[in-house]
C-alpha cells in the first residue's frame, strides 16, 4: 500500500520536467510570434485607455445638407444647448454690464489734509493779505474734503460717466456714479472752481487763489484704484449663472425628418443630442459593453496592420524591432492627439500627424507609410470632433506627404513639402467652410494660423529621424548620405590596406546604383551597401587577386580548404568590422548576403583535382541568400564586376554572354528566391550591367606615340 502511494505521487512528478521542457521548447521556437501577440495586446489596451469613454453619436451631421437618414426621434429627454455665438454674446453683455469695484484709501486722504495744515503753518505770511491764516486753512480743508469725498483717481478707464461703480471704504461698500470720482487730470479746473465759489471777496483773494491753487495741486495724491480681483470675481460669479441651455426636447419627440435641411435650430438640436451622447455617465454594464466594442474595433485595425506586414512586407514583419517602431509611432500619435483634444479640441489641427507617414516613408516605403497613416486616422476618428472633416483633411495631407517627400537628406525638400502640406490644409478647410456656411463672412482665420503652426511643427521630423535611428537602430537617407562619403574613417582604412578592393567596391557601387535607379529600388542604400560589402578583405588583403601587385599568388602554397576558409572568412570578418564600427544592420545585410550560398568554384575544382573528390559544403559560403531587391542587385553587380576582370579582349558580344551566364547561374542556384524581385526586373538589371560594362571596356582609338 505504501509503495502504491509513493508511486502515485511519483508519476505526476515525472511529467513536470517534460512539461517544462516542452514549454521552453515551444517558447524558444515561437518567441517572435509570442512577442507580436504581446505587442498586439498591449497596444490595443493602451489605445482603448486613451479613447473617450462616452457614447458615440452614430449620425454624421453636415450643416446646410439634407438629413440623409430616417426620421430621428429623441431616444431620451435632453436639453438644447445654446450655440457658441449666443453664449459668447451673453458673456460679453455680462462683462459690459458688470459693476466694477474701486478701493478707497482713507489714509492717503488724511495724510494729504495733515500735510496741507503743516504747510499752511510753515509757509503762511500774516501780512500776505487781509485774509487770516485760519480762514485760508479752512478754505483749503473744505476744498480737500470735497475732492476726497469720493476720492481721486489717476487711472484711465473706458467706463462712461453714468456708469455705476462700487466704492469700497474699508469693510463698507457704497454705490456711486463713475463721474463722481475726481480725475487727477482735471484737478486744476476743480480747484479753481472751488476757490471761485469760496465766500471771500474777489478783491482780497487774488494772490491767495494762486497760493492755494499751487499748494493744493502739489500735495493732492490719488487714493482710488480699481480692485481687479473683486471686479473679476463679480464677473465670474455672474458668468456662472448663465444657463447653457435654451430648452428641452422630451423623449420621443421628433428632432428632424428625412430630407430636412440641417441648419439653424435643427443643427443646434442635433449637436445638443450628440453632446449628450458623448457626455453621458455610463453605468458599469454599459461601460463594459463600450470597452468590448472598442476592443473589437481597435483589434481589427491592428490585425489589418499585421496582415499587411505579413503579406506585403514580410522582411519588416519578421523584424520585431521594426514592428515595435511602427506600433510605437501609432500609439504616440494617438496619445498626442488625445492630449490636445482634452486640453482644447480647437487646437487639434496643430497636431503634426503628417510626421507619421513622413517618418515611415523615410525608414521603409511610401505604401507602408500611407497605409499606417490611414489606420491611425481610423483610430483618431473616435477622438476628434467633426471626424469626417478631420479624416478628409488628414488623409489628403498624408497623400501629399507621401507624394512630395523624397530625398530627406536634401533639407530644401522638407521645407517645400511642409509648405505644400500646409497649403492643402488651408485649401481643404476653406472649401469645407464654404460648403457648410455658403459664404466666407464668418470664416475663422485663426485656423489658418493653426495650419501654419502645424507645418512648422512638422519640421521637427528631421531631428526626430535622427533620434529614431539611435533608439531603434534604423537607417535613413540622411545616414546613408553620411556613410557614402569615401573620406570616412572605415573607407579610408579600406583604401589604404586593400586599394584593389576599394576600387572594386567603387565600381560595384556605380553598377548597383545605376541598376537600382532603373527598377525603382533604393539607390542610395544599395550604393552604400556596395561600398562596405568587402571590408572584411582588410584582414588578409593579399589573398584576394585585386590586391595582388606581384605575379606571386599567396594561395599557391596553401591547401584548397585553407584557401577557401580565408576567402569565405572575409564575410564573417566584414560583419565583425561593421559591428565594431557601428554600421547599421541594413548595411551589414549586404555584407552577409553578397555571396549568398554560392560555391567558391575555383578552389572546389582545385580540391577535386588534388584529391579526386571534394565536399561542396566545405567550399560554400554560409549565406543567407539575398532577401531584398537591393541585396539581390549587389550580388549580381559584385559577381559581374569581379569576373569581368578575367575577360580577354572583351567585346560587346562577349560581355552580353558573360553577364547572361553569371546572372542565370545565380538564378538556377536559387539565390534570388527570397528576394522581392521579378524576372522583368532581373532582365532590366542585366541590360544596365551590359551597358555599363560595354562603356568601361569599349575600344579606344590608338594614339600615335
Amino acid at each position: 500500500m505504501g509503495f502504491g502511494i509513493n508511486q502515485t505521487i511519483f508519476i505526476p512528478l515525472l511529467f513536470v520536467p517534460v512539461f517544462m521542457k516542452n514549454f521552453f521548447s515551444f517558447f524558444t521556437k515561437n518567441q517572435s510570434l509570442i512577442y507580436k501577440v504581446f505587442l498586439y495586446v498591449i497596444s490595443t489596451v493602451l489605445i482603448i485607455y486613451l479613447l473617450p469613454k462616452g457614447g458615440q453619436f452614430k449620425y454624421n451631421i453636415q450643416k446646410g445638407k439634407p438629413w440623409q437618414y430616417e426620421n430621428l426621434y429623441a431616444p431620451f429627454s435632453f436639453t438644447i444647448k445654446k450655440d457658441k455665438l449666443a453664449l459668447e454674446k451673453e458673456k460679453e453683455e455680462i462683462r459690459n454690464n458688470s459693476v466694477p469695484y474701486f478701493d478707497y484709501d482713507e489714509e492717503i486722504a488724511t495724510n494729504v489734509k495733515l500735510l496741507f495744515s503743516e504747510l499752511i503753518e510753515s509757509t503762511f505770511v500774516n501780512n500776505f493779505s487781509l485774509i487770516s491764516k485760519t480762514s485760508t486753512k479752512r478754505i483749503g480743508i473744505n476744498i480737500l474734503n470735497d475732492i476726497y469725498k469720493n476720492g481721486v483717481i489717476d487711472e484711465i478707464h473706458s467706463y462712461s460717466e453714468e456708469k455705476i461703480i462700487f466704492l469700497k471704504r474699508g469693510n463698507e461698500v457704497e454705490e456711486i456714479w463713475y463721474k463722481q470720482l475726481v480725475s487727477i487730470n482735471n484737478l486744476d479746473i476743480i480747484i479753481n472752481t472751488a476757490l471761485n465759489k469760496s465766500p471771500i471777496k474777489n478783491w482780497i483773494i487774488k494772490n491767495k487763489k494762486v497760493y492755494l491753487n499751487d499748494m493744493l495741486s502739489r500735495i493732492i495724491k490719488p487714493n482710488v484704484s480699481l480692485n481687479l480681483k473683486l471686479t473679476e470675481a463679480g464677473i465670474e460669479s455672474e458668468l456662472k449663472t448663465i444657463n447653457p441651455n435654451r430648452g428641452v426636447i422630451e423623449k420621443g419627440g421628433r428632432i428632424i425628418a428625412k430630407g430636412e435641411v440641417v441648419e439653424g435650430n435643427k443643427f443646434q438640436v442635433l449637436n445638443s443630442l450628440k453632446a449628450e451622447y458623448q457626455s453621458q455617465v455610463w453605468s458599469k454594464s454599459n461601460y463594459y459593453w463600450l470597452t468590448f466594442g472598442y476592443s473589437m474595433l481597435v483589434s481589427l485595425v491592428f490585425l489589418m496592420l499585421f496582415l499587411f506586414l505579413k503579406k506585403y512586407r514580410s522582411e519588416i514583419y519578421e523584424n520585431n524591432t521594426k514592428v515595435t517602431f511602427i506600433f510605437f509611432n501609432i500609439i504616440l500619435m494617438v496619445f498626442i492627439t488625445t492630449m490636445v483634444v482634452k486640453y482644447d479640441a480647437e487646437y487639434v489641427y496643430i497636431t503634426p500627424l503628417c510626421i507619421l507617414p513622413l517618418v515611415l516613408k523615410t525608414f521603409f516605403d511610401a505604401r507602408l507609410g500611407l497605409f499606417v497613416h490611414v489606420l491611425t486616422l481610423l483610430l483618431l476618428g473616435f477622438i476628434v470632433p467633426n471626424s469626417f472633416e478631420f479624416l478628409f483633411l488628414q488623409i489628403i495631407a498624408g497623400i501629399v506627404t507621401i507624394l512630395t517627400i523624397s530625398e530627406l537628406y536634401k533639407r530644401a525638400n522638407l521645407f517645400i513639402s511642409v509648405g505644400q502640406i500646409t497649403l492643402v490644409y488651408i485649401l481643404g478647410y476653406f472649401a469645407f467652410f464654404i460648403v457648410h456656411e455658403g459664404n466666407i463672412e464668418l470664416i475663422e482665420w485663426k485656423y489658418f494660423g493653426y495650419f501654419i503652426l502645424c507645418g512648422l511643427v512638422t519640421l521637427f521630423a528631421f531631428p526626430l529621424v535622427y533620434i529614431y535611428e539611435k533608439i531603434f537602430g534604423l537607417v535613413s537617407d540622411v545616414s546613408l548620405l553620411e556613410l557614402s562619403n569615401t573620406n570616412s574613417k572605415l573607407l579610408k582604412e579600406l583604401e589604404n590596406k586593400a586599394p584593389g578592393t576599394f576600387h572594386h567596391s567603387l565600381n560595384v557601387a556605380n553598377l548597383s546604383e545605376a541598376s537600382a535607379n532603373e527598377i525603382g529600388a533604393n539607390a542610395m542604400l544599395v550604393r552604400v551597401g556596395a561600398l562596405y560589402h568587402d571590408i572584411g578583405k582588410m584582414i588578409n588583403p593579399t589573398y584576394f587577386t585585386e590586391n595582388q601587385i606581384t605575379p606571386i599568388n599567396s594561395h599557391d602554397e596553401l591547401d584548397p580548404k585553407e584557401s577557401v576558409r580565408i576567402i569565405i572568412d572575409h564575410v564573417i570578418k566584414g560583419i565583425e568590422i561593421a559591428r565594431k564600427n557601428k554600421l547599421p544592420d541594413r548595411i551589414i545585410d549586404f555584407i552577409r548576403t553578397h555571396h549568398g550560398t554560392n560555391l567558391v568554384f575555383f578552389f572546389y575544382k582545385k580540391e577535386e583535382e588534388l584529391n579526386a573528390k571534394a565536399n561542396k559544403e566545405d567550399f560554400r559560403y554560409p549565406g543567407p541568400i539575398p532577401f531584398s531587391k537591393e541585396t539581390a542587385i549587389l550580388m549580381m553587380a559584385d559577381s559581374v564586376e569581379a569576373a569581368s576582370k578575367s575577360l580577354k579582349e572583351p567585346t560587346s558580344t562577349k560581355i552580353d554572354a558573360f553577364v547572361e551566364s553569371i546572372v542565370n547561374k545565380q538564378m538556377e542556384q536559387g539565390q534570388f528566391l527570397n528576394a522581392d524581385i521579378t524576372f522583368k526586373e532581373i532582365q532590366t538589371i542585366k541590360k544596365v550591367l551590359k551597358k555599363k560594362l560595354n562603356n568601361i571596356y569599349h575600344l579606344r582609338v590608338e594614339y600615335p606615340e
